[in-house]
C-alpha cells in the first residue's frame, strides 16, 4: 500500500538546476551538458513510447480508439483510462502519453490510452470531442470482457486539455469514482481570458463565452457539479508556463467550498510536461496518487 500523497509542495531542486550543477563539476556549459541527456523536460513529446499490447476501437471513426497495455502478472487488474492533452487540436495525438501508461502498467495497472476526434478532425471540437470520451467510458464493460480487468477499480486521468475532458466526464457520468487532472485546463472562462494557446478554448467550443454561453455551461469543469462520491485529484506544477497553476488552485478552492471531494497537490519544481514524464522528479507524486486511488 502506498502512502497518502496529500502534500502541498516539493522543495527539491529542478532537473535543470541539477544539470547545471553537475555540468559545472565537469566544466561543461549548461546547454551542451543538458543536450547530452535524452530526457530533457519536453523530450517526452518526441521520444518513441514503449509499444502498446493492442489497439482497441470504441467507435467507427479512425480516431475513436485506445491503446491498451496489460501487466504481465495474473489479473484481474485495476484500470487507468488516460486522456492526452494538446489543447484539443488534431496536431497532438496520444503517442507521448504512452510513456506514462507504460510506467503505470509496470506497477500492475492496466492502462487504456485514448485517442479521440480533435479540432481539425471531422467531427472534432465541441461536442464531438467530448462525445468520444463519453463513448470510450461506456465501452469499458466490453473492454473488460476481452481483458482481465477489475472495473470496480478504475481511475480516469487527463493532462492539460485532457484534464478538462476527464473532469467533464466525471460531471456527466456519476459512475466515474476517481478522476485525476494533471495541469488541467479546468476553468474555461479563465483560460479564454488568458488567451491560452492562441484562444484554443474559443476554437474548441466554437466561440467566446458571450457568443456560445451554453457550450461553456455544458463543458466547463468549474461550472459543472461533480458528486461528492467522486474523488477528484488536481495536480499542477508551480513552474507551469503553459497552463498557470492558479487555474487548478482556484478550482480546488471553489469546489471544496461547494462540498465536492477535491484534493489539490502543487509541486513547486514542476513544469507542464514534468507531470507526464516518468523520468521527472514530479512523476513519483503522480504515480503515488494513482496507486493510492486504486488501492495498490
Amino acid at each position: 500500500m502506498t502512502s497518502d500523497p496529500r502534500t502541498c509542495s516539493e522543495q527539491q531542486p529542478t532537473r535543470r538546476e541539477a544539470l547545471r550543477l553537475l555540468g559545472l563539476s565537469f566544466g561543461l556549459p549548461l546547454l551542451s551538458f543538458a543536450n547530452s541527456f535524452a530526457m530533457a523536460p519536453q523530450s517526452i513529446l518526441d521520444l518513441p513510447a514503449p509499444a502498446a499490447d493492442a489497439k482497441i476501437s470504441y467507435g467507427s471513426d479512425p480516431n475513436q480508439f485506445g491503446e491498451i497495455r496489460m501487466p504481465k502478472s495474473k489479473g484481474p487488474f485495476p484500470l487507468l483510462m488516460n486522456i492526452h492533452g494538446g489543447f484539443w487540436r488534431a496536431k497532438y495525438d496520444l503517442t507521448h502519453a504512452g510513456h506514462l501508461c507504460a510506467a503505470l502498467t509496470a506497477k500492475g495497472i492496466a492502462t487504456w490510452n485514448l485517442e479521440y476526434r480533435r479540432v481539425g478532425n471531422a467531427g472534432g471540437g465541441w461536442p464531438g470531442t467530448f462525445d468520444d470520451i463519453r463513448s470510450a467510458w461506456k465501452f469499458l464493460p466490453q473492454l473488460g470482457k476481452r481483458y482481465s480487468l477489475d472495473l470496480n477499480k478504475v481511475v480516469v486521468m487527463g493532462h492539460s486539455a485532457g484534464g478538462q475532458l476527464a473532469l467533464c466526464l466525471a460531471a456527466h457520468e456519476p459512475s466515474v469514482k476517481n478522476v485525476v487532472s494533471l495541469a488541467g485546463v479546468v476553468d474555461l472562462k479563465q483560460a479564454f481570458d488568458l488567451h491560452l494557446s492562441k484562444d484554443a478554448v474559443a476554437v474548441f467550443l466554437g466561440g467566446t463565452p458571450s457568443e456560445v454561453p451554453e457550450h461553456y455551461r455544458d463543458t466547463d469543469p468549474l461550472e459543472l457539479s461533480i458528486g461528492h462520491s467522486t474523488t477528484q485529484w488536481l495536480i499542477h506544477g508551480s513552474s507551469d508556463d503553459v497552463v498557470p497553476s492558479i487555474i487548478s488552485r482556484t478550482y480546488a478552492q471553489q469546489k471544496k467550498g461547494r462540498g465536492e471531494n477535491v484534493h489539490y497537490l502543487e509541486i513547486s519544481t514542476a513544469g507542464h510536461y514534468d507531470l507526464i514524464d516518468p523520468g521527472s522528479q514530479a512523476w513519483p507524486r503522480v504515480q503515488d496518487t494513482v496507486l493510492h486511488l486504486i488501492g495498490l
